[in-house]
């Protein structure tokens, strides 16, 4: 008999929630299908779209997008998540649960975020019972992740999703570390407005202000205390420092890339 250990719940809460992040965009029927697939196994489901202007193939974008948005759901959440440069060869799919929501991905380093602490069950999606047939090369998002999905919204037993496995696959994402000069980190990404987000949280802090691309720019609480067009830092919404300028883009004017680095200035 398999030795298992419970999660915190094992059915979502009536009505179900459905999220749904991708990087398909709106231009195409994508995320529609998805929607009409899950719709037709769950009809009660209510669906809600995450974002679907992800970067294309960007995995880490879609996990910073999860790992800012996820908290926010009522427990039993159902999060359905699609980037996957990897779709149609060998690497694994996987329906996670934690303490408070169900996690459907492909196992790419997109639920990086997750504090193993909080995993409760790691499932490898391998029962073709529960998918679209045939299943196409290049779209398991309508094939494999929706139908499976739904049904874990629909009260689908874990156990027929597939086998159990130790743990998810997670990006290499480096910590920030102690300077001379302050705490060392980096850009990861940038949102629509060009605000560049970085690796550095809260309580790597307070900190003064921030270099970065050669320059020092002040860290403050908003972005009225500088004046338009001025470079800034602060602790955005999910405490994660980020550098922007006031009515303009950081990107843009400070020419920042992913990966750059960042010094915390004490």
């Amino acid at each position: 008999m398999e030795a298992r250990v419970e999660p915190a719940f094992r059915a979502v809460k009536e009505p179900p929630v459905i999220t749904l992040t991708t990087d398909f965009g709106g231009q195409d029927p994508f995320v529609g299908i998805m929607k009409g697939v899950i719709l037709g196994i769950c009809p009660r489901a209510r669906l809600v779209d995450l974002v679907h202007e992800l970067p294309p193939q960007d995995v880490l974008a879609g996990c910073l997008a999860l790992e800012s948005a996820a908290p926010f759901f009522p427990p039993g959440t159902v999060h359905l998540a699609v980037v996957d440069p990897g779709v149609g060869t060998d690497r694994p799919a996987v329906a996670v649960a934690t303490q408070a929501a169900w996690f459907v991905a492909p196992d790419n380093g997109l639920l990086s975020f997750l504090d193993p602490a909080e995993i409760r069950e790691v499932r490898r999606i391998e029962n073709p019972a529960l998918w679209l047939h045939p299943v196409s090369f290049t779209f398991h998002g309508r094939d494999v992740f929706a139908p499976v999905a739904a049904h874990l919204a629909a009260g689908e037993s874990p156990e027929r999703i597939g086998p159990r496995l130790e743990g998810i696959r997670r990006l290499p994402c480096p910590e920030p570390h102690p300077t001379a000069e302050g705490v060392a980190g980096q850009v990861l990404t940038f949102d629509r407005f060009g605000n560049a987000v970085t690796n550095l949280r809260r309580h790597h802090g307070p900190g003064r202000s921030v270099r970065v691309a050669g320059r020092e720019i002040p860290l403050v609480r908003t972005y009225a205390e500088v004046g338009p067009g001025q470079a800034l830092a602060l602790w955005g919404s999910t405490d994660r420092l980020e550098i922007s300028v006031r009515e303009g883009s950081a990107r843009g004017l400070l020419g920042l890339t992913r990966g750059m680095p960042v010094l915390l200035v004490p």
